[in-house]
C-alpha cells in the first residue's frame, strides 16, 4: 500500500503533522523540480522538517511532470498532459524509480507527494495508478488537515446557523 498527498494551500506544519499522524516512514517527492513558492516546501526546508519528524525524504526527479505537461494541465488539455506524462513513465529512469518504490513499500509506509491538493488533477494519480496496475500496490490519497500546535487534528465546528456544506 502507498499513500499520496498534495501540499496546495497547506502549511508545512499541517503537512508534516498529517504525515506523522498517518505513520508515514518515507516521503517521496515526485516533483520534477523540488522548488516551491510556498514557504516550507522547497527541497531543503521540507526535507529538514520531515526528517526532524522521523520521516525519510527522497526526491525522485524521474517521476516529475515536465514543464510541457504542467503547461498542458494548467491550460485544461488533460489528454495532452496524460500523453506527455505517459511518455515519462515509459523511460528507464522512471521504471527504475517505480521498482524502487515497490521495494520500499514492501516494508515501509510510503507517501508520494506533489503540489496539487486534488490527486485527480495531479500526475501523482497517474503514478499511483501505474503502481497499482503494474506493481500491485493499492493507493490511498491523503488530504492535509489543519492541526493545532499540540499536534491534534482540528475538527470543524458548525453552529446551528451554518450549513455543514460550507
Amino acid at each position: 500500500m502507498i499513500t499520496t498527498i498534495g501540499y496546495e494551500k497547506s502549511t508545512q506544519e499541517d503537512f508534516v503533522a498529517t504525515l506523522v499522524e498517518r505513520d508515514i516512514d518515507v516521503l517521496i517527492d515526485i516533483r520534477e523540480r523540488a522548488q516551491s513558492r510556498r514557504r516550507g516546501f522547497s527541497k531543503t526546508a521540507l526535507s529538514l522538517a520531515v526528517e526532524n519528524a522521523g520521516i525519510e525524504y527522497i526526491h525522485i526527479r524521474a517521476l516529475g511532470d515536465p514543464k510541457e505537461g504542467r503547461d498542458a494541465a494548467r491550460a485544461g488539455m488533460y489528454s495532452k498532459f496524460q500523453k506527455i506524462f505517459s511518455q515519462v513513465l515509459e523511460s528507464q529512469p522512471a521504471q527504475d524509480a517505480l521498482t524502487m518504490i515497490k521495494s520500499l513499500a514492501s516494508s515501509k509506509n510510503v507517501c508520494l507527494m506533489c503540489y496539487e491538493r486534488d490527486h485527480r488533477q495531479c500526475h501523482r494519480k497517474i503514478v499511483s495508478d501505474h503502481l497499482e496496475v503494474l506493481q500491485g500496490l493499492k493507493t490511498e490519497h491523503l488530504e492535509v488537515r489543519p492541526h493545532d500546535p499540540k499536534g491534534r487534528e482540528q475538527r470543524r465546528v458548525f453552529h446551528s446557523s451554518q450549513s455543514a456544506a460550507t
